[in-house]
């Protein structure tokens, strides 16, 4: 029966869509759900977790083609940051700062993260859980184990998946999530949430889609262990002379802020940055810098060309921040999404 279930279901969720990605081996996907079964029995997961996940999971080829074209396309940092760091999004912060001040302040007392830190990801993540899953996470994860490219990571996702609905008592058909995996308020794949996940409400388990407070107190503590410190910014900007090397722009040269301070970076205000033994790295958007001011500059003019490449310095939050999403945008869009919600 399960064998004719998944054809039916192969065929009303392909339709035309399955010569995208080859004729459909019923031998291989039958392979898959027969060692999830084996591997997932080795780890103590239940009988009845086992039955619900193999019942009848579907094949999305969606999928197979959103994980095959992952877009390419880069926006700049200024239209990265319009996107994400939005009126409307700051506006619907302070409703949720306004709305959820108590798991807030405890997520802050118990993990050390501000309130406007973890707004800034619930932000920038589910836009405060208003984006809505698309897919079954055992559709999705069947699919991409079966489609093979990162069969090991994705096995390893659904595993560890099951092993969280049967600890929590969870239906995993209902558990939906990114085509990619990632779920809840936070967007945690299944591993992240196996080693960070917390009951923040106190019911006796854990469950970041439903439950608003175990997906602030997740994150909370997943940054915590990540080493966050509340009493250091995340970046700060700054300008830089235009003659400044741009080679010194990867986020990976580190220096002090007095070393920094030698190569004529200022303040955005055009003040000097501070000074110290603080380490900190150098971030801009190095495809799309300004034409060098000092090109066009007269020798015989009366005034010097003004710093003309804006930059961030990137101090160690921001490198916990690339744990989350390895991204400097996104955790530039987090600096300035929660100093917006402070």
């Amino acid at each position: 029966m399960r064998r004719v279930s998944a054809f039916f279901a192969l065929l009303l969720v392909c339709g035309p869509a399955l010569a995208d990605v080859g004729a459909f081996d019923m031998t291989r996907w039958d392979s898959v759900i027969a060692d999830i079964r084996t591997r997932a029995a080795a780890k103590n997961i239940s009988a009845d977790t086992i039955n619900a996940t193999v019942r009848n999971p579907a094949f999305v080829p969606s999928i197979v083609k959103s994980d095959k074209n992952q877009s390419e396309f880069k926006l700049t940092l200024d239209e990265y940051l319009a996107r994400t760091v939005n009126s409307t999004r700051v506006t619907r912060g302070r409703q949720m700062r306004a709305k959820y001040p108590t798991m807030l302040n405890r997520v802050e007392s118990i993990y050390g993260l501000p309130p406007h830190v973890i707004l800034a990801f619930w932000g920038m993540e589910s836009n405060y859980g208003e984006v809505k899953a698309r897919h079954r996470l055992v559709d999705a994860f069947f699919t991409l184990i079966y489609d093979g490219r990162r069969e090991k990571f994705f096995t390893d996702q659904l595993l560890a998946l099951m092993k969280i609905a049967d600890d929590n008592k969870l239906d995993i058909n209902n558990i939906r999530g990114s085509w990619a995996g990632a779920m809840g308020h936070f967007q945690f794949i299944p591993t992240t949430l196996a080693m960070y996940g917390v009951d923040g409400n106190d019911d006796g388990r854990v469950d970041i889609i439903d439950s608003v407070g175990d997906a602030m107190a997740s994150a909370g503590n997943y940054l915590n262990k990540l080493g966050w410190n509340k009493n250091e910014r995340i970046v700060r900007r700054v300008v830089l002379p235009a003659d400044f090397d741009t080679s010194l722009l990867d986020g990976k040269t580190k220096k002090t802020l007095t070393e920094w301070s030698k190569y004529g970076i200022l303040n955005a205000d055009g003040g000097p940055i501070p000074t110290g033994n603080m380490v900190a790295g150098l971030v801009a958007d190095v495809a799309n810098l300004p034409t060098n001011a000092a090109d066009d500059f007269a020798p015989d003019a009366d005034v010097a060309p003004q710093p003309v490449i804006t930059a961030y310095l990137t101090y160690p939050n921001f490198y916990r921040i690339k744990k989350w999403n390895n991204s400097n945008w996104y955790a530039i869009a987090i600096a300035e999404l929660s100093d917006k919600l402070k």
